[in-house]
């Protein structure tokens, strides 16, 4: 997370490129998930990061200015340099800061940030609630994923139309289906003496002091490079 703050702070995009490398090296190297995963996954987020970069990028006018522009619907979509150059510097910092999230999602069991957030006074609703929602969804998909393997092998992608009809099917049925495994799990939790709060065995961590002088040093050299490319 300090990380993450650092990269939206600092706002260089010196920075940025090397909280990415950084970011994949530790993932990577470090974490030993495979290159191809690794970018995989991050596919989503950059998808995201161009398309909404775009917005920023493009601008329209009623007359041709900037330095590139293309005449749409009585008016005219133009870019300039200065734009792009903007654009470019977003995508890094958001690029940068997606990355050093990545680091926390790629190599933290969802247990242990829920235990962080309840020892942090976060409000136990809220820790709750995400702990089953996050439960939940890996359910569903399961759910989803067994009726799509019944409806291919009925042929209900075979075509266009089929496809559309297989999916409003789909849909339907894991709502009635989402709502009857919500009440079998409610059940299932009042059979095991649920009385408004989860109770979760822990295990309790030290801090490796290596890992703090490790992570100490390199903010130290985040913020000197910083300084310098200033």
């Amino acid at each position: 997370m300090c990380l993450l703050l650092f990269c939206i702070l600092a706002d260089h995009p010196a920075v940025s490129c090397v909280i990415i490398l950084t970011a994949a090296w530790i993932t990577v190297g470090m974490g030993g998930l495979s290159l191809r995963r690794y970018l995989s996954v991050l596919t989503i987020p950059i998808t995201f990061i161009l398309l909404g970069s775009a917005a920023v990028a493009i601008d329209f006018s009623g007359q041709p200015v900037g330095d590139f522009n293309l005449y749409l619907f009585g008016g005219y979509l133009y870019l300039t340099g200065e734009s792009l150059l903007k654009t470019l510097f977003l995508i890094l910092k958001a690029f940068g800061a997606v990355s050093a999230m990545f680091i926390m999602t790629l190599s933290t069991p969802s247990h242990e940030l829920f235990s962080v957030l309840r020892k942090a006074h976060c409000p136990s609703l809220i820790v709750e609630l995400m702990h089953m929602i996050y439960r939940y969804i890996f359910i569903l998909m399961e759910v989803q994923r067994n009726m799509r393997i019944s409806a291919e092998s009925r042929l209900g992608f075979r075509d266009f139309r089929t496809s559309c009809y297989s999916f409003g099917q789909i849909a339907g049925n894991l709502f009635i289906v989402a709502l009857k495994k919500a009440n079998a799990y409610y059940d299932a939790m009042e059979a095991r003496c649920y009385d408004g709060t989860f109770a979760f065995l822990e295990e309790e961590y030290r801090a490796n002091p290596r890992h703090l002088i490790a992570a100490g040093i390199y903010f130290a050299a985040l913020s000197i490079f910083r300084i310098v490319v200033r």
